[in-house]
């Protein structure tokens, strides 16, 4: 059996139309996602580790399914959670964390939202020729290591609008995470339930439950977080 291979089935779920077939890959990749953000609720820097199993397994069921630009991102996802690994453990002098649990001050936060902003509206608008750059750059780049992938057809974006938030609050939220700000749990609930509406949307019932469960776990992140910068002021 190849463990990498999506056709390897752990178990067969019955959600949904003809129930959903779960295979060891993603599995293991959803577990070590929920223990990450789990544990990155919790102030614990070996979130990482899991963080990079998730993301490096998640890469490899993208690949197999030809999703191509969210094999890209996780590849941004895998640098991120390198730089936060590095940057949570960062000491003082005095063998302190270097970096600690904060709000962004006002003026960053506006930019931050006001960038958010733009780049959704640009990513809704441009969001299919965006993916189909990415998507064309991903296959250059895999077939020039010597793998044999083929360009995929790709279909127009469902969910143009939603899936810009996802894409753009995703990547501010992992790079606010990094450093240790507040706000970053908040984009995760936001881009959880956004998630949840567009699995559920779409009939894919399994991963509408996984990002359930993923909600939960940022909304006690935002209380834990908060609770320990208020300590701090």
């Amino acid at each position: 059996m190849d463990f990498f291979s999506t056709s390897n089935i752990l178990v067969h779920i019955p959600l949904g139309s003809g129930g959903y077939d779960l295979s060891w890959i993603e599995a293991i990749g959803t577990l070590a996602g929920l223990l990450c953000i789990w544990l990155a609720s919790l102030e614990k820097i070996v979130n990482y580790a899991f963080g990079l199993l998730n993301v490096t397994l998640f890469a490899a069921i993208f690949f197999q399914i030809q999703l191509y630009a969210s094999l890209l991102l996780q590849l941004f996802f895998f640098v991120a959670n390198i730089y936060g690994w590095y940057a949570w453990s960062r000491q003082t002098s005095d063998h302190q964390q270097a970096l600690k649990i904060r709000w962004m001050p006002l003026p960053k936060a506006l930019l931050c939202g006001a960038v958010c902003i733009l780049a959704i509206a640009l990513m809704t608008f441009y969001i299919d020729p965006v993916f189909a750059f990415l998507t064309r750059t991903s296959v250059a780049l895999m077939q020039g290591l010597g793998l044999n992938v083929v360009m995929p057809e790709l279909q127009p974006d469902a969910f143009p609008f939603w899936d810009s938030c996802m894409m753009v609050l995703s990547i501010a939220a992992m790079i606010l995470m990094t450093r240790k700000y507040v706000e970053n749990w908040l984009l995760w609930v936001v881009i959880n339930i956004i998630s949840v509406m567009i699995f559920a949307r779409q009939g894919v019932y399994a991963m509408a439950l996984e990002y359930a469960i993923l909600t939960v776990i940022a909304l006690n992140g935002s209380w834990l977080w908060i609770k320990s910068a208020r300590q701090r002021v």
